[in-house]
């Protein structure tokens, strides 16, 4: 069992927590300098585009958190005592055949959503594709985001949701606290910046999404594929000037946003449906009991 695999660390609750109390350290400190600048968020990230370019610009922004997917894993194997199999998944080996499926999935979801936007509100978007500036994007795109949202899944639905899980004794806080801290991690992105704190919503949503699946398949090997597929291709698909991945992808929206029901379609409609095929796929069993019921009785 993923929760369980802490049983044979001997290592203390506050180890679990110093790497994600220094991230969120980090972050308000970010969110603080971001409120107090004279510059807008959305105008720095042009400013650094202008002088780095946006390919350079995406690999500056992502470099710290690749670093982090490191720091993360080491950290876990030296100082909390877990084979890297464990910090992953409750199976004897990591199940790269989810993160492949879920990946396909994830990624045939966004090609439709882009596709579908495109077709009902072309004046919405300006085909932007130019190879020369593409394929240098692809390549840092394809070598920097997967360990980007690793480093995110690995911190939130490993450690600290085994963490939790284990030393609580609750399942549920150990869905609760982490999709709400990967939620709130968010706060300083530009795209909240833009459309208000409202968003907020979406990305907290979006770690229950993650947090569910987690639990419910003893493993972050399906959050691994999803969440890398949203990131990765959502940035070549479509980018806009306000997003926090504002790069040379093939499309780029050029329409007013706003918070609305596009914002929570995913919420209601797709996370669920999602989260449907992979318990009937996987065969997901005691659904409850994962979600919510006592580490002390886990036995599936």
């Amino acid at each position: 069992m993923f929760i369980q695999r802490l049983e044979q660390t001997k290592a203390s609750f506050w180890k679990f927590l110093l790497i994600p109390v220094l991230f969120f350290a980090l972050m308000v400190y970010n969110f603080w300098v971001t409120i107090n600048s004279p510059v807008d968020t959305a105008t720095a990230m042009k400013q650094m585009i202008e002088l780095l370019g946006s390919t350079t610009t995406l690999f500056v922004i992502l470099l710290p958190l690749v670093l982090g997917f490191w720091i993360v894993l080491v950290y876990g194997i030296l100082v909390l005592k877990l084979p890297v199999v464990k910090q992953f998944t409750g199976r004897h080996k990591i199940d790269w055949g989810r993160v492949g499926f879920s990946f396909f999935i994830w990624s045939m979801v966004v090609l439709v959503s882009v596709l579908a936007e495109y077709l009902l509100a072309p004046e919405h978007f300006v085909v932007q594709f130019d190879f020369s500036t593409f394929w240098p994007f692809l390549i840092v795109a394809l070598v920097m985001i997967p360990f980007q949202t690793s480093f995110e899944e690995l911190m939130f639905r490993g450690h600290l949701t085994q963490s939790i899980g284990f030393f609580s004794k609750r399942r549920f806080w150990a869905l609760v606290i982490p999709s709400v801290l990967f939620g709130l991690m968010h706060i300083a992105n530009p795209e909240v910046e833009k459309l208000g704190y409202g968003i907020l919503a979406y990305y907290i949503g979006s770690g229950f999404f993650f947090g569910v699946m987690t639990l419910a398949d003893e493993g972050i090997e399906l959050a691994l594929g999803t969440h890398a597929a949203n990131n990765l291709i959502g940035a070549l698909l479509v980018s806009a000037d306000w997003t926090a991945f504002n790069v040379p992808s093939v499309l780029k929206d050029v329409s007013e946003p706003s918070f609305g029901m596009d914002a929570l379609l995913p919420l209601l409609v797709v996370y669920p449906l999602i989260l449907y095929v992979f318990s009937k796929k996987y065969q997901w069993k005691n659904t409850k009991q994962k979600l919510f019921g006592s580490t002390d009785n886990d036995a599936f």
